[in-house]
């Protein structure tokens, strides 16, 4: 069962103060199981956003220590800041990442402002989708009148707290309140601009916002409010859904900014808000000169980021994970105003095993490590990283081919062979490590205790599970590697002839990796008890393996009838 997991980005009211940062933002740590991701501050805004991440539970007892703790530090009597905010930790969303649904992440956020308001007596609303009323869904009205406005909100029973003092007390005075929600993974996101007007930024982010701006009389901005028949004033919407925006001045860096709230990316992504954001500001006789990411952003946004500027370049989509991310960065100018370390601000790759794996390693370590005395890595391994190797160079010239001038109109073509060609690089990979992992499954099976006849029972089957899985891998290796030959196939027919021998020489490490694989899957094969099981993988096996070789042939064959 995959482990349920969610994120917690509490935003307190203090961006300045190191000391009090620190402390605050450390005291997750003390919660066994949780990890702290990110910590950003910002001077101008007076506020930083710290990330954290694990099992529900946990994520909670951590929250709610964060939580005291800027309590006990923060001083919202004396607070100023660019952000809106109301309370000493401002706000804390909770997020899912993985495993638990929307609707049980909420029912968490529940827990925690129900504890807030009990222990600590901080009052407090619930926002997004653990909202109890229609009207405090949005946070903007959850949070109306700020801090200043605290004391006329708590007396206001429209808007009495879901918990916590009602009272405008003295110790109220000091915490203020809090706004806790469960929502969908939410991307804070700053456009930078070559001017310094916040009147400027602003009207930029009312064209993209999807609140838009209010409607007036003759001018836009002196005019008289336009009313609907409630007495409320119409809007005229912005251009993009689930997108929230201000303009303000950011006194670090001497520019104006638009600072966005992307609020659901399958909806209206991060690049397309820079997009957006680049044309309303050309118009306006403005230019974006960069971007920044505030807190964490999922692989997954930046990679959608490179494939549409690729795209727009009519470029192959089909280059590596690392390649894109540098695309990413620099199309989006992620790191004008200080640099942008992927490692820091991707939430997948700061949730990577410290663990080090056989592909970190470099090309002399691992073979210093496959040549030393433990049996693992072996044969498996090599030739999961062999087949890796033959299809990285079908993908090259599927890449070479995309960019070859004067085929302009192939691109996507071949951009499609380097995409699959990646597919089967990023598969085999993993199966370069997952060898060793079957063949270490095995050893802990032979570890285990046989004192009684219970547990003599339970370790023989560990190790005849452990050895079918054994099998399974290197047979997929097998699959892979031979599947893979056709990236290679199509390169010799449509590609480069240039790269005629490069594609030649992958689909014979393709062959490589299948025959070595079948080694192993025979060898590992012999040792399984469930001899049924045995002779279907052993005879699909044997089927790939005569493929293969047929395959061959017939590449050696075109290749020299080519030259």
């Amino acid at each position: 069962m995959q482990k349920q997991l969610i994120e917690c980005v509490p935003n307190i009211s203090e961006g300045r103060d190191s000391k009090t940062i620190e402390i605050v933002s450390k005291i997750v740590e003390t919660v066994e199981g949780v990890t702290l991701l990110d910590v950003d501050p910002g001077k101008a805004t007076n506020r930083t956003v710290i990330t954290f991440v694990g099992e529900p539970q946990l994520v909670i007892e951590a929250a709610f220590r964060l939580i005291k703790k800027a309590a006990e530090l923060i001083d919202m009597s004396k607070h100023s800041g660019e952000h809106p905010r109301f309370g000493a930790t401002d706000v804390c969303p909770l997020v899912p990442i993985s495993g638990i649904s929307l609707e049980e992440t909420a029912r968490y956020a529940h827990q925690l402002g129900e504890r807030v308001g009990k222990e600590l007596g901080i009052p407090g609303y619930f926002y997004e989708n653990a909202a109890r009323e229609e009207k405090r869904k949005n946070l903007a009205n959850c949070r109306s009148g700020e801090y200043e406005g605290l004391s006329a909100k708590l007396s206001d029973p429209d808007w009495k707290p879901d918990f916590g003092s009602t009272q405008y007390n003295n110790e109220v005075a000091k915490t203020g309140a809090i706004a806790i929600s469960a929502r969908d993974f939410l991307i804070a996101y700053n456009v930078n601009l070559n001017t310094t007007s916040t009147r400027r930024a602003n009207a930029i982010a009312f064209d993209i916002r999807e609140a838009g701006r209010i409607k007036r009389d003759g001018n836009p901005i002196t005019g008289k409010k336009i009313l609907d028949a409630k007495g409320e004033p119409e809007r005229v919407p912005g251009k993009l859904k689930a997108v929230k925006g201000i303009g303000w001045f950011i006194d670090e860096y001497g520019i104006a900014q638009i600072s966005y709230n992307l609020t659901n990316i399958s909806i209206t992504s991060m690049h397309e808000a820079f997009d957006e954001s680049c044309k309303a500001a050309l118009a306006r006789g403005i230019r974006v000169t960069g971007s920044e990411i505030i807190g964490l952003i999922p692989l997954q946004a930046m990679l959608d980021a490179a494939d549409y500027y690729l795209i727009k370049q009519k470029r192959s989509l089909g280059i590596s994970e690392s390649e894109k991310i540098k695309i990413a960065v620099k199309s989006l100018g992620l790191d004008d105003l200080k640099p942008f370390h992927p490692k820091e601000k991707i939430i997948e790759y700061m949730l990577e095993n410290d663990k080090k794996k056989l592909i970190d390693f470099k090309l002399n370590d691992f073979a210093d490590e496959t040549a030393g005395e433990s049996m693992a890595p072996g044969g498996g391994s090599i030739s999961a990283y062999v087949g890796a190797l033959g299809v990285s160079l079908g993908t090259m010239v599927a890449n070479l081919s995309a960019h070859k001038a004067g085929w302009d109109e192939r691109w996507e073509f071949f951009s499609d062979w380097a995409i699959k060609g990646q597919e089967y690089k990023e598969q085999l990979l993993f199966l370069v490590d997952e060898d060793t992992n079957a063949f270490n499954k095995i050893i802990d099976g032979f570890r285990m205790p046989k004192d009684t006849d219970l547990e003599k029972k339970i370790r023989l089957d560990a190790i005849e599970n452990a050895t079918k899985y054994a099998t399974e891998i290197p047979f997929k290796v097998m699959e892979t590697s031979f599947q893979s030959m056709e990236i290679m196939q199509a390169m010799l027919k449509d590609g480069l002839k240039n790269s005629l021998s490069d594609a030649g020489v992958g689909v014979l490490c393709a062959r490589a990796a299948v025959i070595g694989a079948y080694f192993n899957v025979r060898i590992n094969a012999k040792d399984i008890k469930d001899r049924d099981f045995a002779t279907v993988i052993l005879n699909k096996a044997a089927t790939i393996y005569k493929k293969t070789i047929a395959l061959e042939q017939e590449t050696i064959s075109f290749i020299d009838s080519q030259m």
